[in-house]
């Protein structure tokens, strides 16, 4: 086990081992300076399943993703991914682990390729050290083969046409570069897959696509998605359970239609009534 992992003392009996939960978070705090961000939140969720969390702007819901990442450590509480506690492990770790993101603001290295951009998501699975690269050995070179082809297949599925495959990622739509971005957080194999607003930016249609999309990537590859999105279409049709954040706290937390009606998420969204 790293250092990283080692900072905390060992979870209490129970404690980060809620049944059938990749992950789960106990009483998660961030503060920046006097404003605290997110405030002692506690959050699981279950293996194999598609779970949003929504909010207000400024509701805490990035910091949060970000803590889950690595990004940013915790003011207080633990994390928790596939039972080990992971609440001050580094991004790079908690990547190679298998967690894996996309960004609210899409975060593509413009001149690169599509392929190329994918193959940089591999870079965490790839055996080939320094030495083997310098000296371009046929096992690096068979691995660079094969991270190609797997590339290509991640574009494929995705959703992107063969003639963008290789097209600088500046000159591509924006539903296209969004794309792009999921097949890069796949490229590394992750059993979870966190999708900050996935949907900003695109029409109705793409929308649409997008959705039926995260159901077949939980249904084809097994995977855990938890999504950060303001589309309600969105999260109402692809969620099975919502959590909502509310000035950094959990409000509100069941099914789609619970969730629609519960009064302090229409409160948070709409504000108070006047009395009288």
């Amino acid at each position: 086990m790293s250092a990283d992992e080692t900072q905390v003392a060992p979870p209490e009996d129970g404690a980060g081992q809620s049944a059938g939960a990749i992950l789960e978070t106990l009483s998660v705090t961030k503060a920046f300076g006097g404003l605290t961000a997110v405030d002692d939140v506690n959050f699981d969720i279950p293996k194999n399943s598609i779970v949003s969390i929504i909010g207000p702007n400024g509701a805490g819901k990035t910091t949060f993703f970000n803590m889950l990442t690595g990004l940013y450590r915790p003011t207080g509480g633990r994390i928790f991914f596939e039972g080990r506690d992971i609440t001050y492990t580094r991004p790079d770790r908690i990547l190679a682990r298998g967690m894996a993101r996309t960004f609210q603001n899409i975060r593509l290295f413009a001149t690169m390729s599509a392929l190329e951009n994918v193959l940089v998501g591999q870079h965490a699975r790839l055996r080939a050290g320094l030495f083997r690269s310098i000296a371009r050995t046929p096992g690096v070179r068979r691995e660079e083969r094969e991270a190609r082809e797997k590339g290509r297949e991640i574009l494929e599925y995705v959703g992107l046409q063969p003639e963008n495959v290789d097209q600088m990622s500046v000159n591509l739509s924006y539903g296209d570069q969004r794309r792009v971005e999921i097949a890069r957080a796949l490229a590394s194999d992750p059993s979870l897959l966190l999708l900050d607003e996935p949907t900003a930016g695109m029409n109705p249609e793409e929308s649409k696509r997008l959705t039926e999309f995260m159901q077949r990537l939980r249904d084809d590859r097994g995977l855990t998605i938890l999504l950060i999105e303001h589309d309600m279409k969105v999260v109402m049709g692809v969620s099975e359970r919502i959590t909502v954040l509310d000035h950094g706290e959990k409000i509100a937390e069941g099914l789609p239609e619970e969730v629609r009606k519960n009064p302090h998420v229409i409160e948070a969204y709409l504000g108070k009534r006047e009395s009288g």
